[in-house]
């Protein structure tokens, strides 16, 4: 078992506090304007470099086991996020969100999303301390989220009324104008609400549906907390700039559902299988490597089929 003290703790959230904030001042510095496809591949590139830092660096301080986890649920994270994208894209085209602003959104959505995402965690890992059936839970939920992720295959439906957003607008005065990156402006003297503050608030609490897959499938591949939290975290931390990096070509992942769905059904027996081997039945308990190699095979096989099947 991976023993992280708290001052661990404190010491990767103060540095994912700074990482955040330094992208914040680079945004700022630079003003209002569109990300280029290379401004979004490198920075895309800088924080997929970061979290194979830190899996090395969990490897050789933490061992083999915490660094393999690690490695296993932020691809499994990081591709569930590419899915997402296609809901985020239909949240920024209903808001009208002008393609400048749409960093701050992201980034600001982001931040309050893994800060909800700690709070999931945190229960969920309380849950799985005291309570081993609720791997069978996991399991089962995951294997039916599985089954509807293959049946739907790759149609993204729009999201229903965020019920946050829209009790949000109603309690609070708000203009269908924006005011730059302003969250809160004047209108006729008086002090409103921006549409810049609802789609943060969309994006923010619609991620965490996102995450009664994610976190549930990362807990299946690990029960340290730590490493669910640092998953999440660097899989959040660098999908804006994907966001920007994938526009235009997320049609082309024809076939991401169906690889995603085997990823999840694969993971939730997993689940399953542990459960039962805890309590006793003779039952294979499928290994950190084996989670690793089905993942990684899996995103392959689904990329190079959808390019190859969208290719012109």
């Amino acid at each position: 078992m991976l023993d992280v003290h708290y001052y661990t703790w404190l010491a990767t959230i103060g540095g994912l506090l700074l990482l955040l904030g330094f992208d914040q001042w680079v945004a700022h510095r630079k003003g209002e304007h569109e990300f280029t496809v290379g401004e979004a591949t490198r920075w895309v590139a800088f924080y997929v470099a970061l979290a194979v830092v830190f899996g090395a660096s969990l490897w050789l301080f933490g061992g083999h086991q915490a660094g393999a986890e690690f490695f296993a649920g932020y691809l499994t994270e990081y591709s569930l996020s590419v899915d997402n994208l296609f809901v985020f894209v239909i949240i920024m085209s209903s808001f009208s969100v002008p393609r400048a602003y749409q960093h701050k959104v992201l980034l600001v959505g982001i931040a309050l999303a893994l800060v909800l995402r700690g709070i999931f965690i945190a229960l969920g890992a309380a849950a799985i301390e005291r309570f081993v059936w609720v791997f069978f839970l996991f399991g089962a939920f995951l294997v039916f989220t599985a089954w509807k992720l293959a049946r739907s295959g790759d149609e993204h439906d729009e999201p229903g009324d965020n019920r946050l957003v829209t009790f949000m607008s109603r309690i609070l005065p708000t203009t269908e104008e924006y005011d730059g990156e302003r969250v809160i402006t004047k209108v006729n003297g008086k002090r409103v609400v921006t549409p810049m503050l609802l789609v943060m608030i969309a994006i923010g609490s619609t991620d965490l549906l996102f995450a009664l897959d994610s976190i549930p499938a990362i807990f299946g591949l690990t029960k340290e907390a730590y490493i669910v939290f640092t998953d999440n975290a660097f899989a959040l931390m660098g999908l804006r700039q994907l966001y920007f990096l994938l526009d235009g070509l997320l049609d082309r992942l024809v076939y991401l559902s169906k690889g995603l769905a085997v990823i999840l059904g694969f993971i939730g027996v997993k689940l399953v299988l542990h459960a039962a081997h805890e309590y006793g039945a003779h039952v294979p308990d499928i290994g950190i490597a084996v989670s690793l190699a089905v993942i990684i095979g899996t995103l392959a096989v689904t990329t190079v089929l959808s390019l190859r099947a969208t290719r012109a």
